[in-house]
């Protein structure tokens, strides 16, 4: 090697040795170098942030919507290495459909409902949220989750969990939530 480029290689590791050094931020920072909302325990995501789903769906994807139409408006599309159709610009949710309408969807972190229950939530908080719940026990024996159904209508949220946190969120009409409840069938 050259004195030159020796010299160079050298100047370029000192150059960023100094500019990593200096004193860290105190709390977490967004990729600006901004301050940004505490880490919901657990997630490494900052708390209030996420997808929102309410009992109608969510935006621009509404429950009862049909295959054709979504994947007209291009938010229906299927993938190879996915178990089933994904929604474009939902990658938290995985729709599950019946008789070609959309009635449920499974919501993965950091989707949380306009109660701000998601992932994590401990069940005390989801019965203090929601005004009337049923508990769904699942079959002893099973590795399957406690459910707690909040129905208002024709549409419920089913937050399944362990016992302490919400550890799945499937939104849509009732009667399909209580089914996948008792069949224990996931959208793949």
């Amino acid at each position: 090697m050259k004195l030159r480029q020796f010299v160079f290689i050298t100047v370029l590791l000192t150059a960023a040795s100094i500019a990593g050094s200096g004193v860290r931020p105190q709390g977490p920072v967004d990729a600006g170098g901004g301050s940004r909302p505490p880490d919901r325990p657990g997630t490494g995501r900052p708390a209030g942030t996420g997808e929102v789903i309410d009992l109608r769906g969510l935006r621009n994807v509404e429950f009862g919507d049909t295959e054709a139409e979504l994947t007209r408006r291009g938010i229906l599309r299927s993938e190879v290495n996915a178990c089933g159709p994904t929604l474009t610009g939902h990658e938290t949710a995985s729709p599950v459909f019946v008789d070609d309408r959309l009635v449920l969807l499974w919501l993965d972190d950091p989707a949380r409902t306009p109660e701000g229950v998601t992932v994590g939530t401990p069940v005390e908080q989801v019965r203090s949220r929601y005004r009337q719940v049923s508990p769904l026990h699942a079959p002893r024996g099973t590795y399957r989750l406690d459910g707690l159904l909040a129905r208002r209508g024709d549409r419920a949220y089913l937050f399944l969990h362990d016992g302490r946190t919400v550890r799945r969120i499937i939104a849509g009409y009732a009667d399909w939530a209580r089914r996948l409840f008792a069949t224990g069938h996931g959208p793949c």
